[in-house]
């Protein structure tokens, strides 16, 4: 009697893209747009070479993306947006269901947040009514990850993030026949770095132009946001965003804009001389420095002296109403919340990013399913650790910064503009940093004015504050108006 012959392991098929396509409509009559959505995951390939024999492109990773495309227009004239947002380990969902997208979250604000399970609506003012958009979620993020059989954590890092995103912009644009289209980045958070690193990298390897950058919540020197024993910048260059924080929360009082003013001027000039002469700092000099410090941002002049007039963020956070029992949101510092332990020196947690994440999840993970029709059990990773230890290796021995690839970018293509959004109440990319680097930025003084600012009474998710995603979203349209041909 014979026996059957072992059975052969079945060979796994190669992975293929899985996207959907539906339309859509919002607003009426003038107001009303037409759009093709598409979402989904897309193979990455890298061609492998080996002594000098090309073997192919084998895939190694899937990068999920959700495009809208308004119908019938000419791709020739038409601006497309490439927009994510940063972490490293953010999807896109943020600029996606906040700011940009035709749909957006409804959760509240300060004082008046929904219940779940939140909802959405149409954005009348997405930026949909001038460009087409691309939202992609990095390596990890969202429903992206790395193919089978490959490590993702080959993509967590600056170099192989640049090359994964880059090379997503270039196969779409290929697929999509838009290279003639006015192209454009939207960045948040460090997505901007991305951004600005990404302007130097499609040019100098496809030679893919651009036409702007949209940078929301500015971060590109990361030493200017890190509090680093021995480098004072940071201690200075927070101290804006402290008084913006306090006069939110009736610690100073006056017009918001004229405080600020002041704090930039003292941040600018008495702060870091101050910081700069450490015990050489002391009698009266020191005294009335404690106490301008102590005025600008609502603390005791007691506990600015102990701290050595270096208050870290986490620190502000939960000293400035602990005697209310209340710390500050980090993200947004309009945001309060308790915290664990109020006699705690640093906070533990962010309100402000417990207040915006339910509403968030709850509407990607509705949405792509019950209205985009991309069903999968996957989870959707809206923020995530599993990308960490991020890895700067191109930059060792030096400091983490794109101003120098900006810079290059801009040199490169006198056409390229760039725009940047702040928000007076962020605590995690606070605007007097973002100033102080482009203030730095090894361009000509002429160029400056291919830069635009913009800045809102809000927090680093500035639209989570109705009037300020009107403002934005009309300036952000009126910028890529400006900046395509």
């Amino acid at each position: 009697m014979s026996e059957d012959p072992p059975a052969q392991p079945t060979e796994t098929a190669p992975p293929t893209d899985d996207l959907v396509t539906t339309n859509h409509t919002i607003g009426t009559g003038r107001s009303r747009l037409s759009y093709t959505a598409t979402t989904g995951r897309v193979v990455l390939r890298e061609e492998v070479v080996e002594e000098g024999s090309y073997l192919g492109a084998e895939p190694r990773a899937q990068i999920f993306s959700t495009a809208y495309v308004l119908d019938d227009a000419d791709p020739a004239t038409r601006p497309v947006t490439f927009a994510f947002n940063g972490g490293p380990g953010s999807s896109s969902v943020w600029l996606h269901l906040g700011l940009l997208g035709p749909r957006r979250v409804v959760m509240g604000d300060v004082g008046a947040l929904a219940p779940p399970p939140y909802g959405l609506t149409d954005n009348l003012e997405s930026l949909l009514r001038v460009s087409d958009l691309v939202f992609v979620d990095p390596v990890t993020t969202g429903y992206s990850r790395g193919s089978k059989g490959r490590q993702a954590h080959d993509y967590h890092g600056y170099g192989r993030d640049l090359e994964s995103v880059g090379e997503f912009i270039r196969l779409w644009t290929s697929r999509h026949d838009r290279w003639r289209s006015p192209k454009f980045l939207a960045g948040e958070s460090y997505g901007t770095t991305r951004a600005a690193a990404l302007a130097s990298h499609l040019a100098e390897r496809f030679g893919l132009y651009l036409n702007g950058l949209m940078l929301i919540s500015s971060v590109l020197d990361i030493g200017s946001v890190d509090f680093v024993d021995g480098l004072d910048s940071a201690y200075a260059l927070y101290l804006p965003t402290y008084t913006a924080a306090a006069h939110f929360h009736g610690r100073i009082d006056g017009e918001l804009r004229a405080r600020i003013a002041e704090a930039e001027e003292f941040a600018s000039r008495e702060l870091p001389w101050a910081l700069a002469r450490g015990h050489r700092l002391h009698g009266a000099e020191r005294a009335a420095v404690v106490r301008r410090y102590a005025e600008l941002t609502g603390l005791a002049e007691d506990y600015v002296d102990r701290a050595n007039l270096r208050v870290e963020l986490g620190a502000f956070t939960v000293e400035l109403l602990r005697d209310r029992g209340l710390q500050l949101g980090r993200l947004d510092m309009r945001f309060t919340g308790w915290p664990e332990d109020r006699l705690a020196a640093v906070a533990a947690t962010d309100p402000s990013y417990a207040a915006i994440l339910g509403p968030y999840a709850a509407a990607i993970n509705g949405y792509l399913r019950a209205e985009l029709g991309y069903v999968t059990d996957t989870t959707y990773n809206i923020l995530t650790d599993a990308v960490q230890p991020w890895s700067y290796a191109e930059f060792e021995g030096r400091p983490v910064e794109v101003a120098t690839a900006l810079a290059s970018a801009m040199r490169a293509n006198p056409h390229l503009r760039v725009h940047v959004s702040c928000g007076y109440y962020d605590g995690s990319t606070p605007h007097f940093a973002a100033e102080h680097v482009f203030a730095h930025l090894k361009v000509p003084p002429a160029e400056l004015s291919r830069i635009s600012w913009a800045y809102y009474e809000a927090g680093h998710m500035m639209y989570v504050h109705e009037p300020s995603r009107r403002q934005q979203s009309a300036d952000l349209a009126a910028f890529v108006t400006g900046a395509a041909p």
